[in-house]
């Protein structure tokens, strides 16, 4: 989550969004707009109405007893999620509206707040943590119409506590309470997907050790040209699970690229976003595959998200399960690695769709 800031990228001027709307309301630098093949589509609200239905809908609820028609009926779901979208929602997922409010509430704060107090905690060039854009590596590439602020929250030894703000006066007790009970729900819908593969429900928990978690609020200001910039480029992510929490009264940003086709995300009212990263493409040899996805942007209204990354501890070696291998019907796809070197190759590289995972595939 944290690599050395590299000393030697030059990422040139980068402008604060939030204070470009604020100062340029009708301006978009020539910085952030993308090639047309790149653009964002913007999508009618009948449209978005009409394919966000698509989305799988998992209810935590139906898996809470085992052996039951409806725990069986839920687990087909979820295979038939991870294998045809990578994506779903959950609902009934056990997080208090309580906690989802006051994470939302001080982050909305920490946005909020002017310019010089966020810059206290600024991100490196080559790092993920701290305020600022993440991903960039020169001083001639595009920029993300987007306002980051990322930490490394457990083990305790990936925080870096210089980052961890002062103000809001309750964020850290904030996002600790949150990111225990995010940590809880990866936990159980490791164990259904687990289950959901013909695994031992275990399986996941016992291979990851003690589990990286990691957590990024994104806050995408309005856009006077919205077709012609990127709230976020186009990626899979590189954990095993990732979990987005959209706040209330954001409008549709999310997109996922289903048959070649962006397909806008609604989240419905107190659900969460999963979706599939990398880690588990890689594990399961490719039967649960990572999406890639990015983020539009709007003219009229701001979104905010907060993501949380779940995935195996640094030290673990990754590779496709022996139980979803066989040399005739289904060969390895991926080789062995280690899941820090994997990490830092991800966060030490620009997001290009699918690209990070060439890291790991086998070559005929």
């Amino acid at each position: 989550m944290a690599p050395l800031p590299i000393s030697s990228i030059r990422v040139g001027k980068i402008e604060d969004v939030q204070e470009l709307f604020k100062s340029k309301p009708n301006k978009v630098p020539e910085r952030f707009i993308r090639e047309e093949n790149e653009r964002g589509v913007i999508v009618s609200s009948l449209k978005t109405h009409h394919l966000h239905h698509q989305i799988p809908v998992i209810d935590l609820s139906k898996l809470s007893k085992p052996n039951s028609h409806d725990f069986l009926f839920e687990i087909l779901r979820l295979s038939q999620a991870c294998e045809d979208w990578g994506f779903f929602q959950v609902i009934n997922h056990g997080i208090e509206v309580e906690v989802v409010e006051d994470i939302e509430k001080v982050a909305t704060e920490f946005f909020d707040m002017p310019l010089e107090e966020k810059k206290k905690y600024p991100m490196e060039p080559g790092t993920v943590q701290g305020y600022g854009q993440a991903f960039i590596f020169s001083e001639d590439q595009k920029l993300d119409w987007c306002n980051m602020f990322a930490l490394g929250v457990h083990p305790p030894q990936i925080r870096n506590p210089k980052l961890w703000p002062s103000k809001p006066a309750r964020f850290s007790e904030s996002l600790e309470d949150y990111s225990k009970e995010v940590r809880k729900l990866c936990k159980k819908l490791l164990k259904y997907i687990a289950i959901s593969l013909g695994l031992k429900e275990e399986r996941f928990e016992e291979m990851f050790g003690e589990a990286v978690q990691a957590v990024r609020m994104n806050y995408y200001p309005p856009c006077s040209s919205p077709d012609l910039v990127l709230g976020l480029s186009p990626h899979s992510d590189g954990s095993a699970l990732t979990v987005l929490q959209q706040s209330k009264n954001s409008c549709v940003g999310l997109q996922i690229l289903k048959d070649n086709t962006w397909v806008p995300v609604l989240p419905l009212p107190n659900a969460l976003v999963i979706n599939i990263g990398d880690t588990i493409e890689v594990l399961t040899n490719g039967k649960y595959k990572s999406v890639e996805h990015r983020a539009v942007t709007n003219m009229e209204k701001e979104r905010l998200t907060i993501v949380t990354f779940y995935a195996p501890n640094y030290e673990v070696e990754i590779e496709p399960m022996s139980e979803l291998v066989d040399d005739e019907t289904n060969p390895c796809k991926y080789r062995s690695y280690n899941h820090g070197d994997y990490s830092y190759h991800y966060v030490s590289n620009k997001l290009q769709g699918k690209k990070s995972l060439d890291f790991a595939k086998i070559l005929n």
